[in-house]
């Protein structure tokens, strides 16, 4: 068992875990570590049926510093059991943590290959693991690529993808080239252990648009991850129609800024690049995704929800660090991908309501909806011009107690603490000219300490229709608007549950079906299963 040996770790095993259950902020059906600190999910897969999840970890408190892998799996997606931790640091390269990585299968073995890191050196190794995939043995070979590219002025090496292609392995770690940008480095080997360099895959422009843009693609490329979209195999010869998704997380500086992906054709050794997207609107809250294909053949993503409160905040509280909901990707029709929560977390469900059809007014709190940990789901009709607002984790201060019985009384006309998802569209020569999905966090917490910026993202709405599904857990938002994903974090003090439907211009609810979401975890969970 790992000692607790950081200057912040000063919380006993027993108190964490405590101070992480009683937190209101903790969410109760995503993936939480027991307590602690988690980041990026490494090694997502499903292995004899089993869905396996691991992920960056800190027992030791709210705080990134040694780390470890967690391990928790799952036969459904949605109910999540916790198994011992499945790397630690020990002597060697990866003395001081064992960071991002995959899962692959060689031959029937399961084997990790993660990058190790010994002071400032981030170097890949490779750990092999027991058929149950709870027990691994490191290889003797670690590191298994002892340096960095030679004459390359690199900003950072770290995170991993490997995949089979014919009769060898493929693998890309991200970097960055120093005066240009974020990059993939491109390997191959014959049997996970020595591996021959090939190349860049292909090389950012750290110098196109403006760091503070939404699109900027950072100086390093974090959890870098290719995959065919729509099913197929990379390198199998594919009509060159096919297209094959390069996913990267872009930093610098020690800055995690968001996720984007290009389009475009991976062929040979090289990645020709035909546009650049952005993943997930939350930006730096749906951070480090790792996808894989399971046994139905559906491509699942998880991603890092990352915290917006303060570091003082995390460490009282106890844990810091949220897994994303597993999402589907799936191409659409124009080329871009799109993302829909997995449906087996529908089996969570419970209390149905159903509202609608009607036309959207002013402003209308549900009466027959509230909480804080809800799944909602509406089809809507807007007209051009028109702006849809859906307001959840609200709160409206009780003006007169002799008038709290009676909710339509009490309550101000705005609310006290509200967060809010606009969808909206501005009229252009013959109709829609440009619709977008907006989250508007500014009155979402009266803590004037924790982040409340504007998130926002286009969206398609065909005909003015808009499918928008909304997924609250505590402090975690996940929101999909006709296939594009914003994720985010609040905060609310008041312990709020409202629900609110507003509208300028016309907006028609063809039908609102809300349900309460149950949690996944009974009680507390030891830190070290």
């Amino acid at each position: 068992m790992t000692e607790l040996t950081h200057p912040l770790a000063t919380v006993p095993q027993h108190e964490l875990v405590a101070r992480a259950e009683a937190d209101p902020h903790r969410p109760r059906f995503h993936f939480v570590s027991p307590a602690g600190w988690l980041n990026d999910p490494n090694g997502v897969s499903q292995w004899n049926g089993t869905y396996h999840l691991f992920y960056q970890y800190n027992p030791e408190g709210a705080f990134h510093h040694r780390i470890l892998w967690g391990h928790a799996t799952s036969t459904d997606l949605v109910n999540w059991a916790d198994q011992p931790v499945a790397l630690e640091p020990s002597a060697g390269p990866d003395a001081d943590g064992c960071w991002s990585g995959v899962l692959v299968d060689d031959g029937g073995t399961p084997t990790l290959v993660y990058s190790g890191r010994h002071g400032e050196r981030e170097l890949p190794c490779v750990a092999v693991g027991s058929p149950d995939l709870l027990n691994w043995t490191k290889a003797p070979e670690n590191p298994v690529i002892p340096a960095p590219p030679a004459g390359v002025d690199i900003t950072a090496y770290r995170d991993h993808c490997v995949w089979r292609e014919g009769p060898v392995w493929r693998q890309l770690v991200g970097s960055g080239i120093r005066g240009r940008g974020g990059t993939a480095f491109l390997y191959e080997s014959a049997d996970l252990r020595r591996w021959d360099y090939i190349g860049p895959l292909f090389i950012g422009d750290a110098a196109s648009g403006h760091p503070a843009a939404t699109d900027w693609q950072g100086t390093m490329w974090e959890c870098v991850d290719l995959f065919r979209a729509g099913g197929g195999a990379l390198g199998d010869g594919s009509p060159g129609d096919a297209t094959d998704v390069l996913v990267f997380s872009a930093w610098h500086d020690g800055d995690t800024r968001h996720p984007l992906y290009w389009t475009g054709r991976y062929a040979g050794d090289s990645y020709t690049p035909r546009d650049l997207h952005r993943l997930d609107y939350g930006g730096r809250y749906f951070y480090a995704p790792q996808s894989f294909v399971d046994e139905s053949g559906r491509r699942v993503m998880f991603g890092w929800l990352q915290e917006g409160r303060t570091d003082a905040a995390m460490v009282e509280a106890g844990w810091s660090g949220v897994m994303s909901l597993p999402r589907l990707a799936t191409l659409d029709p124009d080329g871009e991908l799109a993302f829909a929560p997995v449906p087996e977390l529908e089996s969570l469900r419970r209390d149905h309501v159903r509202v609608g059809p009607r036309t959207v007014g002013a402003s209308d709190v549900l009466t027959s909806v509230s909480g804080n940990q809800l799944d909602l789901e509406l089809e809507l009709e807007l007209e051009p011009g028109s702006f849809f607002r859906l307001g959840v984790l609200g709160s409206w201060p009780v003006q007169d107690p002799a008038l709290a019985q009676d909710p339509a009384l009490a309550q101000d006309p705005e609310p006290a603490e509200e967060t809010v998802i606009e969808i909206g569209c501005d009229v252009g020569t013959g109709g829609f000219s440009h619709s977008y999905v907006l989250l508007d966090r500014s009155r979402t917490s009266l803590d004037h300490t924790v982040d409340t910026g504007e998130k926002s993202g286009p969206v398609r709405l065909p005909g003015g229709k808009l499918h928008l599904r909304v997924l609250v857990d505590r402090s975690a938002l996940e929101v999909f608007a006709n296939g594009k994903p914003l994720t985010a974090r609040a905060y609310p003090t008041l312990g709020g549950q409202k629900v609110r439907l507003s509208a300028t211009g016309t907006v028609r609810l063809l039908q609102l079906d809300a349900w309460r979401m149950e949690g996944v975890f009974a009680g507390p969970r030891p830190l070290f299963p």
